[in-house]
């Protein structure tokens, strides 16, 4: 048992050399990309879908606007996303994962990188974005942008352009952050401002290159 709590801390010890590695790699890969926006959206949705069409001209859009897209490389709305990115003028970036099930690496990516630990990825989304894009998704979706949220509401980043995209979608979550937190007091009326809603791509390049804007002149003073 002795030795075996030995060889499982040796363990515990290398990986943080494998963490150190894909930091490493994410810096040194991603540096000069810029401006860039992550897209985040749902690995279920078929291709035939309309939110998958939507994160086509949305990609292809921003791509022509002169924005970089990063997803996480995998299916679905991060395939399409990466899709129109590649179909336009700037690059097409991907963030894969290991993990059991879903992921596997779409054909539309410039630059790929893969990952082993959630964080570490998550750390790329963030360093490397001039805004956030949110497609409907399941749990990662949320994760995402709640911690998007989050890191502009307690300033850790800056307050970058976040735009959910599918008011059908989206809008039973923004009615319950109304009803419930807000209502409680956990959450203030200022605290909607960190984002917008919109259906329309050509909408989410103008919030995206505005907000982009303003942040690049606040950065400049």
């Amino acid at each position: 048992m002795e030795n075996q709590n030995k060889n499982d801390a040796g363990s515990e010890t290398w990986s943080v050399f494998r963490i150190m590695s894909e930091f490493v790699e994410g810096f040194e890969t991603l540096r000069y990309l810029h401006p860039a926006v992550s897209i985040f959206g749902s690995s279920a949705l078929k291709e035939g879908s309309r939110y998958y069409q939507l994160a086509v001209d949305i990609g292809r859009k921003l791509s022509d606007a002169g924005f970089a897209v990063i997803t996480g490389g995998g299916p679905s709305i991060m395939e399409a996303a990466n899709r129109g990115a590649k179909e336009g003028m700037s690059k097409s970036v991907g963030l894969n994962i290991e993990i059991p099930t879903e992921q596997r690496p779409n054909h539309y990516q410039d630059i790929s990188l893969h990952f082993r630990y959630f964080f570490a990825r998550k750390v790329m989304f963030v360093k490397y974005a001039s805004a956030f894009v949110i497609m409907p998704g399941g749990f990662g979706t949320l994760d995402e942008l709640f911690e998007s949220l989050t890191l502009m509401q307690t300033k850790k980043i800056f307050n970058l352009p976040v735009v959910l995209v599918g008011s059908e979608f989206w809008g039973g979550l923004i009615d319950w952050i109304v009803s419930s937190p807000m209502k409680a007091g956990t959450l203030s009326r200022e605290d909607l401002s960190y984002f917008a809603l919109t259906d329309d791509p050509r909408e989410v390049v103008r919030i995206i290159k505005e907000g982009y804007e303003k942040v690049r002149r606040s950065r400049a003073i």
